[in-house]
């Protein structure tokens, strides 16, 4: 008999608490009626500046079936956890999941931008990613560079060996869901091949807090340059004190005289 859940959400703390995190998610946009398209990433919206959105796309889904499917896979996969004595543990977990998350979104719209400017494929300017995919595709990738002998299990019912699991699962799933992103599973296979074979490494607590800091940044001040929100406690204010002295300078003839006045000039601000 396998070990009780309970000792296996211990095992995988990360692995668990992303579930956790995907599903309220789901919950959430289910209970508001949020559509895809509001949360999701693509090309068009990109452009205009929503860069939130790529952070948003990865831990939204579609429907039940997409979210089950998603953290499935997403368990299996969490032996990354239990396996630091090779490498990897916890922390390499947490760190390249940032990676996975940031990289596989900037490459998925990478792709976009080359398929439409060189093949003019207009498609691809609103067709939009939503999900987790990316990131499952990319932990499956760089399991089967690390631990080529490993087995994948899907659903308890279906074993892969790892080595060949990321392009079965790429051809099963584009061939099962039609609608399944094949650019970006793709994108975060690529990922997870830089990551697996150390072109992308180094990555520590420092560079993982910093990383993180700098997506939060980048995530406020996308959604208020984007206005769909109202981010009122980020606008700063100009402030003007009338009990401080103002600074004038005149022009008195041929010269100049430094005037100082104890009411402010009109239409200065002291910040």
């Amino acid at each position: 008999m396998g070990k009780p859940l309970f000792y296996e959400i211990l095992e995988k703390p990360a692995t668990s608490c992303i579930i956790g995190i995907c599903s309220a998610i789901w919950f959430y946009i289910q209970k508001k009626n949020i559509g895809y398209s509001h949360v999701g990433l693509s090309y068009e919206t990109a452009v205009e500046g929503h860069h939130w959105r790529i952070i948003t796309s990865a831990f939204s889904h579609i429907s039940i079936l997409h979210l089950v499917f998603n953290m499935s896979a997403l368990w299996s996969l969490g032996v990354v956890e239990q396996l630091g004595p090779m490498g990897l543990g916890v922390e390499f977990y947490l760190h390249y999941t940032l990676v996975l998350v940031v990289l596989s979104g900037l490459l998925v719209l990478g792709a976009y931008h080359f398929l439409i400017s060189k093949f003019k494929i207009e498609y691809f300017r609103r067709v939009t990613a939503v999900g987790y995919s990316c990131v499952v595709f990319g932990w499956m990738t760089i399991l089967s560079a690390k631990q080529p002998s490993s087995k994948l299990n899907l659903f308890g019912l279906l074993s892969l060996p790892i080595s060949f699991a990321p392009f079965e699962s790429l051809i099963f799933t584009s061939i099962i869901v039609p609608q399944a992103s094949f650019v970006g599973h793709l994108s975060g296979i690529i990922v997870g091949y830089a990551i697996g074979w150390g072109l992308i490494s180094g990555m520590n607590n420092y560079w993982a807090v910093s990383m993180l800091g700098w997506i939060v940044v980048v995530f406020v001040l996308s959604l208020k340059h984007s206005s769909l929100f109202d981010l009122h406690f980020l606008e700063i204010e100009s402030v003007t004190d009338p009990s401080l002295p103002s600074v004038r300078i005149l022009a008195s003839g041929n010269g100049r005289s430094l005037q100082i006045s104890s009411l402010p000039v009109v239409g200065a601000d002291v910040v």
